[in-house]
């Protein structure tokens, strides 16, 4: 069977394709994982923040001078 220039230039385009859409998949994966990690980060700022607040109003206060 004697291929023609038509399926040659379309089975380069496909093969193109799939390694342009594997590397799409990667840099979504990687990108995944950093705004995971960067979810991570401002929940770990917002529970130490919280934390903080609520310590600080659960320590008795010290008397006023009057």
């Amino acid at each position: 069977m004697q291929f023609r220039t038509i399926q040659i230039v379309a089975g380069l385009t496909a093969a193109v394709a799939f390694v342009l859409a594997f590397m799409a998949a990667g840099a979504a994966l990687v990108s995944g994982l950093f705004m995971l990690a960067g979810l991570a980060a401002v929940a770990w700022l917002a529970y130490s923040l919280i934390k903080g607040v609520v310590h600080r109003d659960d320590k008795s206060e010290p008397p006023a001078c009057a």
